[in-house]
């Protein structure tokens, strides 16, 4: 086994598709299934017990969506990546999704190997929100005052519309990931979102002026 394997759990109320799935990412030497269910009652007590790097969460679970997950996982202080897998959602759901938190929004019709792409990019702290989904949701978010931002939180924010990860980001501006992560707690703290995802959605929608 991998030591370095990104742990993944999945839960999706589709028996045949989880488990095609589960045999996919067994294949590949750089995932390993930390867990999987169908129900999302049981899929919260396996995560609160079971190290987990991403979840990849199906956006209908039947009587139920993954909205109704997100409270739940901030409870628990869940600290994996989220990826939102789907045939199709909502913009309102999109929106309430991305201020959830997710670390991506994948489509169930793209194919197996963009998804393992996808699953590493989620894992390295990459947000891999669609384009349509961040401009059709943007018109939805209230005006909030603008904070000023110090060069180095501008050109941050650049990279991570980008979709560069923390490293990168550093090697770009050649200082250290903990600097890196610094920033990027300056400009939560200033914009009043909690994750990067949130951040990138409101970089679009009020600041790419500034940036």
């Amino acid at each position: 086994m991998n030591p370095d394997a990104i742990r993944i759990y999945l839960l999706d109320d589709h028996g045949l598709f989880r488990e095609g799935l589960r045999r996919l990412l067994e294949a590949d030497e750089h995932f390993t299934i930390a867990g999987q269910s169908g129900d999302s009652a049981q899929a919260l007590e396996d995560l609160r017990t079971t190290p987990v790097d991403v979840l990849i969460l199906d956006y209908d679970l039947g009587r139920e969506n993954a909205l109704k997950l997100l409270e739940p996982l901030r409870a628990m202080n869940f600290p994996g990546k989220t990826l939102i897998v789907t045939a199709g959602l909502p913009d309102k759901d999109a929106l309430a999704l991305i201020k959830g938190g997710i670390s991506g929004i994948f489509h169930k019709q793209e194919s197996p190997e963009d998804l393992q792409r996808a699953i590493v990019e989620v894992a390295q702290g990459r947000v891999l929100i669609d384009q349509q989904y961040l401009q059709s949701v943007v018109a939805a978010v209230q005006p909030q005052e603008s904070p000023r931002f110090t060069e180095r939180e501008r050109t941050t924010m650049r990279y991570l519309l980008q979709g560069l990860a923390n490293k990168e980001i550093a090697g770009n501006l050649n200082i250290s990931e903990s600097a890196v992560k610094a920033t990027l707690q300056q400009l939560f703290s200033k914009t009043g979102v909690r994750t990067r995802s949130q951040l990138v959605l409101l970089a679009i929608e009020k600041y790419r002026d500034q940036l």
